[in-house]
């Protein structure tokens, strides 16, 4: 079956840990033991009704502020695709982690609250979608049963993010009112809402379509490993040279003439398997192993694609990043590693160019450094090659972590816009 993985976004006390654990319920996707324990902890904090958020907001401090702090992953399925939630933070100075359950994510929940319309947090995390390139938007328009399910309110809100929504890259954009306290319009229509013609959300999420927002054109294949089985008695494979890795973009079929990277030497793609044996081709985001016609030289980072359709090719790239990190600030002049696909560098910050305002999408160009959760557009130089595309045609070849040497902790994430000076 086919997999989703969307995240959800909002203000605080929006809905949206309610929302999923709705979604959770409602689709008979949690196990009785899971059912009494939230049944027993909303007795115990003295809860009128059985918290559904509380099959999302697993940590203690966020069961006693009411509020969700760290990305949580659920995963549930119906007969007709698999679902991967990502629950992610709605505080500004979560930010970080919302990047972080988002960039995977191939559709976005933005929840509004029906009482307080748009607010700055709406505003920012739907900015925070466009820039992470998620091709999908849904605004479930909250607690709909506290307006009197009013149409009319439902409208104002609609319009109004609408006319935000047209100053970002979003592609595709749908609005369903809801109440996931009470389930209308989660799983089932709703009856108390029927001026509404749409779906109910888990039917939005079941039939959106997805398969056309991978880049199936750039063939591009990351090398992760070099496989050479060491079994010297089994002549069947004393000759086998496979180069592991996941399909980053483009499909690969037996008979392709393609090129590595950084070698540029040119060979055909002999065969290639997968864990369950050979398959007459692969795509993102199968993981297979390549086996090529000549013995070119090739090791893990290098990169594996089309002769003429190659990435680009270089050490100057400018990118948006996201600074993620207390402990010290991203300024020019910083030495960081870089991990971009498969494959290591270090990387010089050679210029701040600004730090924009998530909130007002102003760009601040007189900016030294980003602190925490604050993104900013950078120039880098990188030691070695990077085989990269811009972010919004390949998300998986145009994104890079930064780390810092000394503490091995992931301080960056960043988005390729293009070589250095080409906008």
């Amino acid at each position: 079956m086919e997999l989703l993985r969307f995240a959800t976004a909002g203000s605080v006390d929006d809905g949206k840990s309610t929302l999923i654990g709705r979604l959770l319920y409602d689709s008979k996707s949690i196990f009785e033991d899971q059912l009494e324990s939230i049944e027993r902890t909303s007795l115990e904090r003295g809860d009128a009704y059985v918290n559904l958020a509380l099959l999302t907001d697993g940590l203690r401090a966020e069961r006693e502020q009411g509020i969700t702090i760290d990305v949580a992953y659920r995963y549930f399925a119906t007969p007709k695709r698999k679902f991967i939630i990502a629950d992610t933070p709605g505080h500004i100075q979560y930010t970080r982690n919302m990047v972080t359950g988002a960039s995977t994510a191939d559709l976005a929940l933005i929840l509004v609250d029906a009482r307080k319309g748009v607010v700055e947090q709406s505003r920012r995390h739907a900015f925070l979608a466009s820039l992470l390139g998620i091709p999908h938007l849904v605004v479930c328009i909250n607690k709909m049963d506290l307006v009197d399910w009013s149409q009319q309110r439902y409208e104002e809100i609609k319009a109004e993010f609408r006319s935000f929504a047209m100053k970002l890259d979003v592609h595709d954009l749908a609005f369903i009112p809801i109440s996931a306290l009470h389930g209308d319009n989660v799983v089932e229509r709703s009856a108390n809402m029927p001026w509404y013609e749409g779906t109910s959300l888990l039917h939005h999420l079941e039939e959106v379509h997805i398969a056309s927002d991978r880049n199936l054109i750039d063939a591009r294949f990351p090398v992760q490993y070099v496989i050479r089985p060491q079994d010297q008695a089994n002549h069947d494979l004393h000759d086998y040279r496979g180069y592991a890795g996941t399909v980053a973009g483009g499909v690969f079929k037996p008979g392709d003439e393609v090129v590595a990277l950084p070698s540029g030497l040119t060979t055909t793609i002999e065969a290639i398997d997968s864990p369950n044996g050979p398959v007459a081709e692969a795509f993102a985001p199968m993981a297979v192993t390549l086996r090529l016609a000549d013995d070119v030289d090739v090791s893990r980072g290098d990169m594996i694609c089309r002769v003429r359709n190659r990435p680009h090719v270089g050490q100057d790239i400018d990118a948006m990043v996201c600074w993620m990190t207390t402990e010290g600030d991203l300024r020019p002049g910083q030495k960081l590693a870089i991990k971009h696909t498969t494959r290591w560098g270090r990387t010089l910050v050679k210029e701040l160019q600004y730090r924009l305002d998530i909130n007002t999408l102003h760009r601040d160009e007189s900016a030294d450094h980003l602190s925490l959760n604050e993104i900013g557009r950078v120039r880098l130089r990188t030691t070695v090659p990077l085989f990269f595309d811009p972010y919004r045609r390949n998300r998986a070849t145009g994104s890079f972590v930064l780390v810092d040497e000394v503490t091995n902790n992931t301080v960056g994430a960043g988005m390729i816009l293009g070589p250095s000076g080409i906008d």
